[in-house]
C-alpha cells in the first residue's frame, strides 16, 4: 500500500510541477526564473557574477548579473557559435576588418554585424561601411556593444539612443499576454505558453493566456530605467507574428517559416513615430516609404512580387514569399498566421497584404547599411564571373567589402547563384524596375 501510495504521489507531483515530459524555454512566454537574470549578492557559489565590482558591492540598482540590461540578456543570448543555433542573437568574437563571420540567422538578425566595419567600392570610390549603422546599437558593455556614436535619439522619435538595450523592446518580465479574443493585457489570466511559434498553444478562453510575440512590450511599456526621464511609454500593443520553432537556421535550401500579421509597423512606431506612413499619394509632402496596416500592396506590386525571380526574370509561378522582403497581413488570427508560417514556400502576395518596416529592415542588425535585409549601397548585389555564373564580388563597384563567406551568411546561407549574375538590389522584388 505504501509503495502504491508513493507512486501515486510522485505522479501527482510530476503533473503539478510540469515534469510530465513537456519541455519549455527559459521565458516560456512570461516571466522566467528570477535568478537567471538577478543575483542578490553578486555571487554564485563563491564566484563574482559581475566583474569590475567588489564582491560586497552588489550588482547595481537592479541586481543584474551584468553591468547593464543588455549584458544581462546576452549572458544567454550571445555565443561563440560557428553555425546558427537556437536562441542566440549575437556571435561572440567578431571584430572589424577581418575574416570573422557572424553566424546567427534569426529573423531579427545577428547583433555582431554592428562590430563589422568594412571598406568597399561604391561607384568607383572607396567607402567605409560603419558597423554602428547596421542595426540597433544596443548598450551591453560586457559584450563590447556601445551606444550609436552619431544618433542621440531614435530616427523619427525621441527614444534616447544612449539607453537602448534589449529591454527597450522586450519586456524582461514578460507581462504582456494575449487572451482568446486577441486582446493584450499585463495582468489577468496566467501565461501558460509562449505564443510565438507555429507549435505554440492557443489561449484558453477564461482559463489561460499566451505570451506576446518575443515577450515584446506593449501599450504602457517603459523600462524602469527610463521611468523618470520623460521618455514616453509605448502606445501600441505587441505586433502579431508567428514563426517556426526552428527559427535560427540557414535558409540555403529552404526558408524559415514566418508570418507577420497586424501592427508590425505600428509597433515599431512606438519609438520611430515619424516613420509611420500608411498611405501614398504622388507628390505628397514629407513622403516616406509606406509602411503600416493601411499600406496595402497595389495590384502592380502584387504582380511584380509574385512573378519576380531575379533581375529581368519574371517567370515565377510559386514560392513567391521571400524572407528578404517579407510582407504582412492585417490580421491577428493565429489560425491564419500559423498556416501562413507553416506554408511559406507556397505563399503568394495579395492586395490584402501590406508593407511594414520589417519588409526592408531586420529588427536587430544586418550586414548592410541601415539594417536592410540586402545590400543597397551599390547597383548590384551580385556580379558574374568569366563563365557568367553568379558570384559575390567585392571589387569593381559591385560588392560590399565582405568575403564570400561573410556575404553568404549575410543572406542567411544563400549563395550568389540564388540571385543570379548581375542581380540588382532586392527592391525590385516589389518594384521590378530592372
Amino acid at each position: 500500500m505504501k509503495i502504491k501510495f508513493s507512486i501515486i504521489m510522485v505522479a501527482a507531483i510530476a503533473i503539478i510541477c510540469g515534469l510530465s515530459g513537456t519541455s519549455f524555454a527559459f521565458h516560456s512566454g512570461g516571466v522566467a526564473e528570477c535568478e537567471g537574470c538577478h543575483s542578490m549578492h553578486n555571487s554564485f557559489e563563491g564566484t563574482t557574477n559581475v566583474t569590475g565590482r567588489t564582491f560586497a558591492q552588489g550588482t547595481g540598482p537592479y541586481l543584474l548579473k551584468a553591468n547593464d540590461q543588455g549584458g544581462t540578456c546576452l549572458n544567454c543570448h550571445n555565443a561563440a557559435d560557428t553555425v546558427a543555433t537556437s536562441y542566440h542573437i549575437s556571435t561572440n568574437g567578431i571584430t572589424a576588418y577581418d575574416s570573422t563571420v557572424p553566424v546567427e540567422m534569426t529573423p531579427g538578425g545577428d547583433f555582431a554585424w554592428l562590430k563589422k566595419t568594412m571598406s568597399f567600392i561604391v561607384r568607383g570610390n572607396t567607402n567605409t561601411q560603419v558597423g554602428d549603422h547596421k542595426g540597433h546599437s544596443i548598450v551591453a558593455a560586457d559584450y563590447g556593444y556601445a551606444a550609436d556614436p552619431d544618433l542621440t535619439v531614435a530616427p523619427g522619435g525621441t527614444y534616447p539612443a544612449g539607453n537602448l538595450a534589449c529591454s527597450s523592446c522586450h519586456d524582461p518580465h514578460g507581462r504582456y499576454r494575449r487572451d482568446a479574443t486577441g486582446a493584450y493585457a499585463t495582468t489577468g489570466l496566467p501565461i501558460f505558453n509562449s505564443g510565438s511559434y507555429t507549435s505554440s498553444k492557443d489561449p484558453i478562453a477564461g482559463v489561460a493566456a499566451v505570451g506576446a510575440y518575443r515577450i515584446l512590450g506593449g501599450n504602457g511599456y517603459l523600462p524602469k530605467s527610463l521611468a523618470l526621464s520623460g521618455t514616453p511609454a509605448f502606445t501600441v500593443d505587441p505586433m502579431d507574428v508567428v514563426v517556426a520553432s526552428t527559427y535560427n537556421r540557414s535558409e540555403a535550401t529552404s526558408q524559415t517559416g514566418i508570418a507577420y500579421g497586424k501592427n508590425v509597423a505600428e509597433w515599431c512606431a512606438n519609438c520611430h513615430t515619424g516613420m509611420l506612413q500608411g498611405t501614398y499619394t504622388s507628390g505628397m509632402a514629407g513622403l516616406r516609404h509606406p509602411a503600416g496596416n493601411g499600406a496595402k500592396l497595389t495590384a502592380d506590386i502584387v504582380a511584380n512580387y509574385n512573378a519576380y525571380v531575379s533581375s529581368g526574370i519574371m517567370t515565377n509561378t510559386g514560392n513567391a514569399f521571400s524572407t528578404l522582403a517579407p510582407f504582412a497581413t492585417d490580421t491577428n488570427d493565429r489560425t491564419v498566421l500559423k498556416s501562413a508560417a507553416t506554408n511559406t514556400t507556397t505563399r503568394v502576395a495579395t492586395t490584402g497584404d501590406n508593407v511594414t518596416c520589417l519588409s526592408c529592415h531586420r529588427a536587430h542588425a544586418t550586414a548592410f547599411e541601415s539594417m536592410l535585409r540586402f545590400a543597397y549601397s551599390n547597383e548590384f548585389m551580385t556580379a558574374a564571373d568569366s563563365t557568367n555564373a553568379a558570384i559575390y564580388d567585392s571589387v569593381n563597384g559591385k560588392g560590399t567589402g565582405y568575403s564570400v563567406a561573410q556575404q553568404t551568411n549575410a543572406y542567411y546561407g544563400r549563395p550568389a547563384t540564388a540571385f543570379g549574375p548581375n542581380a540588382r538590389v532586392f527592391c525590385n522584388k516589389c518594384h521590378a524596375k530592372d
